[in-house]
C-alpha cells in the first residue's frame, strides 16, 4: 500500500510535527475512509445566517467546511436579498459539484412580530430560532455563526447526533469553562443552563425531535412546542436579555436540561478560552476542532492568533498543497503572535489542523 502513495504526501507527512500523531493516525484515517465508502449516508446539512458585511466571513467558513469533510454537504444560507447574487457567483465557482450543494433563503420572521425579532441583539441573529419551523423537511442540522472555522471534518461533529440519548434534541458547548470569568453566572438577569450557560454559535439540532417536543417553561403549567414558546419567552424576558436569541435558548434549556447534549470546548473555541490564560484543557490535549472568532477578532488586531487562522483559510486556493500553502505559512504567522496570551498556546491552533491534513491525504491515497 505504501508504495502507491505519492512522494509529495510522504514528504509532507514527515515534515509535520511528530508529536501530533504517528503512523497510527495514517492507518486510522485510511480505515475511516474505507468505512465511509462502505457505509454511505445522507448528506450533512449546515445552516448559516448572513447579514450586513458578513459575505466574506461566511464564504471563508463554508470553505473551511468543504476542505476536510467526507460526506456530502448541503448549505442552507439565510441572507439579506442584496447578498444573494454575490453568494451565488462565489459558490458556483467552488470546484466540488455534486459533493456540495446550497440553497439560498431570504431572512424571514413571523409577520406579526417581524420587527421585534429583527432588532433583537444583532440584525438577523434570531433567524436561527426559526430554522426548525422553516426547514420542515430537514431532519437534522448543524447551525453555525458566520465567524466559525472548521479545523476538522464536519462529519465529526455531525456524529454527535448518534450519541444523543432519547431525550436530547440539540448539542452546544458551555459559554465558559472558568466561572470566575463567566458572563451568565456573574451578570445574567434570567435563567441560564448549567453553571456558566451555553454558547449558541455552534448548535447541532435534531430538528424532528425539536418540532415534536413539548417544553417545560415558567410562563404556563402547560408545556409548549417550539413554535409556541418563542414569542412568549421574548415578551417575558426582552428587557432582561443581553445576548438576544442565545439568552432565549439558555432559558429554554434551563427548564429542559435533559434535552441538551453538551460537547467539549474544543468544538467551540473562542478568545475567552485563551485571552486570560488557557482554560480549555481539551484543546490543550487534542487541539482546536472548531474555531469561533466572535467579537470581530478575525478583522482587527486584538487577537492576531485568531486572525492568522482566518486569513490562512481565506487565502487558501482549493487544490493547492495544504501543507505548503496553508499549514506552514500559518505556523509562521502564529509564531509572530507569541507576545499575546493566545499566541503563547499557538500550537493548539494547528494541532488538529495538522492531523486533519494528514487524514485527508490518507483518504486520497486510499481512493486512488
Amino acid at each position: 500500500r505504501c508504495k502507491n502513495l505519492s512522494v509529495s504526501f510522504w514528504n509532507s507527512y514527515w515534515m509535520l510535527p511528530s508529536d501530533v500523531c504517528g503512523m497510527n493516525c495514517f492507518w486510522e484515517a485510511a480505515f475511516r475512509y474505507d468505512y465511509m465508502k462502505t457505509h454511505p449516508s445522507e448528506k450533512m446539512h449546515l445552516a448559516v445566517v448572513a447579514c450586513g458585511e458578513r459575505l466574506e466571513e461566511t464564504v471563508t467558513m463554508l470553505r473551511s467546511a468543504i476542505i476536510f469533510s467526507i460526506k456530502p454537504l448541503h448549505f442552507h444560507i439565510f441572507a439579506e436579498d442584496q447578498l444573494h447574487e454575490s453568494f451565488k457567483d462565489i459558490l458556483d465557482e467552488f470546484p466540488y459539484e455534486g459533493r456540495v450543494n446550497y440553497t439560498l433563503y431570504p431572512i424571514t420572521f413571523p409577520s406579526e412580530s417581524a420587527a421585534e425579532w429583527k432588532k433583537l441583539f444583532k440584525p438577523c441573529a434570531s433567524q436561527r430560532l426559526f430554522l426548525p419551523l422553516i426547514l420542515k423537511n430537514v431532519d437534522s442540522l448543524l447551525y453555525v455563526d458566520t465567524d466559525i472555522l472548521f479545523l476538522r471534518p464536519v462529519d465529526d461533529i455531525w456524529s454527535f447526533l448518534g450519541k444523543f440519548n432519547s431525550t436530547q434534541i440539540a448539542a452546544m458547548a458551555p459559554e465558559h469553562e472558568e466561572p470566575r470569568i463567566g458572563w451568565y453566572n456573574r451578570f445574567a438577569r434570567h435563567p441560564y443552563y448549567g453553571v456558566t450557560g451555553i454558547n449558541s454559535g455552534v448548535m447541532l439540532m435534531n430538528m424532528t425531535r425539536i418540532r415534536r417536543k413539548y417544553f417545560k417553561n415558567d410562563m404556563t403549567p402547560v408545556r409548549l412546542q417550539w413554535g409556541e414558546i418563542l414569542m412568549p419567552l421574548l415578551k417575558k424576558y426582552k428587557l432582561n436579555i443581553t445576548w438576544g436569541d442565545q439568552d432565549l435558548l439558555n432559558i429554554m434549556f434551563f427548564h429542559n436540561p435533559e434535552s441538551l447534549y453538551v460537547f467539549p470546548c474544543q468544538w467551540n473555541y473562542r478568545p475567552d478560552h485563551c485571552i486570560y490564560g488557557s482554560n480549555c484543557k481539551a484543546a490543550e490535549e487534542e487541539g482546536i476542532f472548531i474555531l469561533h472568532g466572535n467579537r470581530g477578532v478575525y478583522h482587527d488586531d486584538k487577537q492576531p492568533t485568531f486572525r492568522a487562522v482566518y486569513e490562512a483559510i481565506k487565502n487558501y486556493s482549493f487544490g493547492d498543497d495544504l501543507v505548503h500553502s496553508l499549514l506552514q505559512p500559518l505556523e509562521q504567522e502564529l509564531q509572530k503572535t507569541m507576545h499575546t496570551y493566545c499566541g503563547r498556546v499557538y500550537k493548539v491552533f494547528i494541532k488538529q489542523l495538522t492531523k486533519s491534513i494528514r487524514d485527508l491525504y490518507a483518504r486520497r491515497s486510499k481512493g486512488r
